[in-house]
């Protein structure tokens, strides 16, 4: 390549670096000026959203307790059929998930709403 060409190439590598950068900078500065503000719409916004999952996931967890309460139900039922002798131990486990499940859903509910 003769000297003309090499140094047309470089200055236009340079100018597209130049407009590269130039265009990262203006970029950087609109999406900043974007995201100005206090943030309390932000702050605000995210509270909303997960005050709203409390009622379902309470629901939910209640639901989840019903359904061991009744599987506990069953078992403990079989155990008492067949003459086992733990049933009260087997009987105080499962009644024992189950006001756990309860009391952690209406404890966590209450401590953040």
């Amino acid at each position: 390549m003769t000297k003309k060409k090499i140094e047309f190439h470089s200055s236009f590598f340079t100018l597209g670096k130049k407009v590269l950068m130039s265009a990262a900078f203006v970029f950087a500065a609109v999406s900043s000026a974007f995201a100005q503000g206090n943030g309390i719409g932000g702050i605000t916004e995210a509270t909303n959203m997960v005050t709203s999952y409390f009622d379902p996931g309470t629901k939910l967890i209640y639901a989840i307790g019903a359904v061991v309460g009744l599987i506990g139900g069953i078992k403990v039922y079989n155990k008492f059929s067949s003459g086992d002798p733990d049933t009260s131990k087997t009987a105080a486990s499962w009644f024992g998930a189950c006001i756990f499940l309860i009391v952690a859903a209406t404890i966590l509910r209450s401590f953040f709403l």
